[in-house]
Formats: C-alpha cells, structure tokens, sequence
C-alpha cells in the first residue's frame, strides 16, 4: 500500500512541477514543451512521447518534440495527415490503442524510417479556443502493460498544460518584438529628430516631406552618403498618419545576402539549420507604420522579386512558408548609387526602379548648402559637449572658418566625427581651430587606402603611439599634464614614450 501512495505522490508532484513550468521562462520554448511532454511521458509510463504540430497552410505534421530511443531520428520526419495523430486533429478528439498495427489508421512510416515499433499509443489534442492545433502521443507502456482511461485522462491534463504554455509563450515573443520595435525607436542618439536646416535648398524639402507625408506612394530619397537620407525619411513618417505607429529601419548593405532575406520577411522554425524558432522579420515589424529600407541599390536581384510584390500588393510569405502575410505599411527607399545605371546594368529591377521612385526626393551634398554648416557644427558641440561634460561656448574664429571652407566629402557624418573628437582634444571655452583635424582643399579628411593586415600586438601600439602622440601635442609635449589627461603615472608615460619611440616633431 505504502509503494502506491508513494507511486501517486511521485505523479501529483510531477503534475505540480509542470503546472509550475508554464510560468517559467519562455524565452525558449521548444525546452519548455519539451520538459512539459517528458513529464507527461514519465507519469502514463510511457517508453517514448511527441508533440506533433500541423504545418500552417499544409497537410503535413512535424515534430515539434521527439522523446525517446529513436527521437533524434524521428524529429527529422514530417508526416501526412492520414495517421492516427491526423485523425485527432481531425476529429478533435483522443484516442487509445492497445494494438496499434491492427488499427486502420496507423500509419507505419515513423516505424519504418526509425525502427522502433509502436505497441500501443495515446494520442491527445492539444487545443486552443477549442481549436486543435496540436498532437501529444505517448508510446509503449514499460512492462508490456495496456495503457487505461486513468492514463489518458491525465495525458488530457497535460496537454492542456501545453496548451496554455504555448499560448503564453506566443503572447511573450509578441510582447517582446514590440518591445525591440520601441527600442529600434529610443536607441537612437538625442536630439535624433532634430533636422538642422537653415540653407533655401533643405527648407524647400523640408516643406515638400511635409506635402508629401499625407501620401502612401513610395518614396526613393537620392543623395551622398552621409548627407541625411535617413532624417528625411523620419520627417516623412513623424508628418504622415503612422506617426503613432513603429518606424522600423533597415540597411540592405549592413547584411549578408543570406540573412537580408529573413530579416526582411521573417522565417519559420526549420527553414533553415540556424532556424531554431519562428521570427517576425521587418516588414511585419512595420505593419501599420513604416519601414525605411536604406542602400536598397544593394539588395540582391534574387530578392527584388520579392519586393516588388510587397510594393504591389502589400503580400509576402516568410522564409519556408507558404502561409501569406499581409500588411499595411508604408515604404520609404534610400540610396547613393545611379539606379539607373545599375538597370542599365541589368543589376536592378527597372519595374522595382519605377515603383520605388514614385516620389523622389534629392538631398544636395553639404559642400552645396553651406549655409547648414554652422548650424550643424553649433548643434554637435552642444551634444557632445553635453555628453562629455564639457562647458563650450561655441568655436573660434579660426576654427569656424576652417570648418566653413572644408569641402566636407563624407558630409554630415564627416563633420558630426570632426566635431565629436574636438570636443575629446579640445579645452573650454572655445574650440580652437588646433584641435580640428581636417583637410582642407579639395580632398577628403579621410581617404580610404590599402594597408598590410598587422598583427594585434602592432596595431595595438600603433594606437597607442598616435593616442600619446596626439594627447603631448596638446600639452605641447608637458609629459606631467600628459600622464594627468592619460590617466597615467608620469614614469610609465615616460616608458612608453621610449618604448613606442614617439619623438617630438
């Protein structure tokens, strides 16, 4: 009598366990179900159990969980909707079998792949709103027992443990893409919907984005890099209709052609060998608000297809899936190659070109609109001033006109890095016209050229060796108020300086 007290108090502390469970983590939740149906397995004394899972827009099963000898081999396996887990769904209803290869609606292919043969089974919806969307099956009783009414009925408690765990977790993984949609929103640096413009030029397009915003006709914004293509595409969406709604921001040049694909449209479990779980990919991030897609020259022509069918009818299906998605979104392009040379070139879509440049807009080169340039210089010293808790007052005579008559190749960005290390170099109150590193004339400030790779230790000291240098010079070589700016004690300043065979000019 005390061995079956004890046998029950076993299964009531495992079904209390579970109950816990489906309020743990779900931040993986093929490890939640899966301790969910081992559990289940271990109570009905089963040898082996799955969770079978019908594949959205098909006929076919997969194996969402796999436990037991041959469960690797098994995972690997989809299945048709003819067998017995096909008919619970069907129905809605569970199943005992004590002779599963007398049943007529056994269907032998598992047994045939794995090798591992199925004496009995229970077989259990696993429903939501009343909808199955699901199969638990537990296999092979130990000891060559039947399986009984007792078994099923707690099977039938566990998979609406499942349920409730799965539902929870489909909340969570909802939950939490919005959360990365707020925070793709708020990562972005203060001040980041502020649009200096003060030249006729950025006024005028400024008033054409708010004309324009009321529109859901696509967008191609035109222009350098680096001269604000992303900030118009912002003006756009905080003027239209979806202010309220994400702004969701993709590089198309930042990501392997392998992987724009699934961030652009999302993926299912199983697409592919990274796939571990469902994701939302961007486009359904944007549902409702906009999705601004810059360097779209550089997405890949295998792709194009499939966006232009999302321009045309607002539909796509994710990565291995053929379930269609469609959403309401407005698309706002970017780019600083000549499309029409690339179409030209047979590497762009012309029927993409022509829907993406419905409204165009060209943004000039900050060497064009000079008029910006102090507005913007003024506007970054504040920022990052304010974030280096330095007090300036704003630039020197010198230093102004020095940043006025820069050609300003890199634009915006050029003049944002400029400003970010005076404000490290410089002392307040001003900026003064020594601690702007730029090149005037007519080339950039930074050129991109060939090098030898370096090993780390060589290109650690060459860092280390333009770090001091650059720090002495400001000090005009005092290597005392050096070692206080470096953080250093004077002696080991005094070391590297001879080590790194830096030398006074």
């Amino acid at each position: 009598m005390g061995t079956i007290d004890s046998i029950k108090r076993d299964k009531l502390n495992t079904l209390i366990n579970t109950g816990l469970l489906i309020n743990s983590n779900y931040s993986d939740l093929s490890v939640l179900l899966e301790k969910i149906v081992e559990s289940a397995m271990m109570v009905v004394e089963g040898d082996a159990a799955s969770l079978l899972m019908r594949e959205e827009g098909s006929e076919h099963l997969r194996f969402e969980i796999a436990i037991g000898p041959k469960g690797i081999e098994a995972k690997k396996i989809v299945i048709g909707m003819n067998g017995i887990a096909g008919w619970v769904i069907k129905y809605n209803k569970s199943v005992i079998i004590n002779d599963v290869e007398h049943d007529p609606r056994f269907d032998s292919t598992v047994q045939d792949v794995t090798g591992y043969k199925n004496r009995n089974m229970l077989a259990v919806p696993m429903r939501i709103k009343d909808k199955c969307i699901g199969v638990i099956e537990v296999l092979n009783k130990v000891g060559g027992k039947d399986f009984d009414t007792d078994d099923l009925n707690v099977l039938e408690l566990f998979a609406n443990q499942t349920a409730i765990a799965y539902q929870n977790a489909r909340h969570y993984n909802k939950s939490r893409e919005e959360i990365i949609c707020l925070q793709d929103q708020l990562k972005q640096d203060k001040g980041y919907h502020t649009l200096i413009a003060k030249s006729p030029v950025m006024l005028e397009k400024l008033e054409l984005c708010k004309n324009i915003a009321a529109s859901d006709a696509s967008v191609l914004i035109l222009g350098e890099s680096g001269v604000g293509k992303e900030l118009i595409a912002e003006q756009l969406h905080l003027h239209s209709r979806r202010v309220n709604e994400p702004f969701i921001r993709v590089n198309c040049a930042a990501l392997p052609d392998g992987l724009l694909e699934s961030e652009l449209f999302g993926h299912v479990r199983g697409a592919f060998t990274d796939a571990v779980s469902d994701r939302v990919g961007r486009f359904e991030l944007a549902n409702r608000g906009t999705i601004f897609l810059d360097e779209i020259g550089d997405i890949p022509l295998q792709l194009q297809t499939k966006l232009l069918r999302v321009l045309q009818e607002m539909q796509f299906e994710r990565v291995g899936s053929n379930k269609t998605i469609t959403i309401d979104t407005r698309i706002i392009t970017a780019t600083n190659k000549n499309i029409e040379e690339l179409v030209a070139q047979g590497k762009f879509r012309s029927d993409l070109y022509y829907r993406l440049n419905v409204l165009p807009i060209y943004i000039p080169p900050l060497r064009n609109r000079r008029e910006d340039i102090p507005e913007l210089a003024d506007f970054f010293l504040k920022r990052f001033g304010k974030e280096m808790k330095k007090s300036f007052l704003g630039f020197s005579a010198d230093a102004m006109d020095m940043i006025n008559t820069c050609p300003w190749h890199g634009n915006i960005r050029e003049l944002e890095n400029a400003v970010e290390r005076a404000c490290v170099l410089g002392t307040p109150p001003y900026i003064e016209r020594k601690d702007l590193f730029i090149k005037l004339g007519d080339e950039p400030a930074l050129r991109t050229v060939e090098v030898k790779p370096k090993d780390l230790k060589t290109a650690v000291n060459d860092f280390k060796k333009n770090h001091i240098t650059g720090i002495l010079e400001k000090c005009r070589w005092n290597q005392t108020a050096a070692a206080e700016i470096l953080d250093i004690q004077r002696t080991y300043l005094s070391r590297l300086i001879k080590e790194l065979e830096i030398k006074e000019n």
